[in-house]
């Protein structure tokens, strides 16, 4: 208990404290926790329900060749303990000030490329591919050309 208490409070702070929290709280495989995206997390679970389903993570998926966990019985969903909870929730805050940062320089006309290297994509294809639903300008060259045509 006390070395993974000390390797808790080493990773306090840091990036990846989310990671060292989640892999140590829930025993999944590093290559398992490294595949999850937030469509595997539910932060809040349906406590209302008979039974109740707690907050938990959907292991289906690995970083291995083809995607596939270890083995086929390494597919689970795992309830998460608190503490996975609200780190997780913390680091989503955290992840979502950074769409925000995009988001804000996207509206106020910043171009891509320049949005790209001020959050460090070696391209525009990640800033476009993660945060493709608040990038600007909307395209909007055929709608105007359809309104003049079918004159409305």
């Amino acid at each position: 208990m006390a070395q993974a208490e000390e390797v808790l409070e080493a990773a306090e702070g840091r990036s990846l404290y989310a990671y060292v929290v989640v892999s140590l709280l829930t025993g999944a495989r590093t290559e398992e926790l490294r595949a999850l995206t937030w469509d595997h997390v539910d932060l809040e679970g349906l406590p209302d329900a008979t039974p109740p389903v707690p907050p938990y993570v959907a292991v289906w998926r690995s970083v291995r060749a083809g995607g596939d966990t270890k083995t086929r019985k390494s597919r689970r969903t795992l309830a998460l303990p608190q503490r996975c909870v609200d780190v997780l929730r913390q680091h989503r805050d955290e992840h979502e000030l950074r769409r925000s940062f995009v988001s804000l320089l996207s509206d106020s006309g910043v171009p891509l490329e320049e949005i790209s290297r001020l959050v460090g994509h070696s391209s525009t294809a990640v800033t476009e591919l993660v945060y493709r639903k608040q990038i600007r300008p909307v395209l909007q060259g055929g709608a105007v050309v359809m309104d003049q045509i079918f004159n409305t």
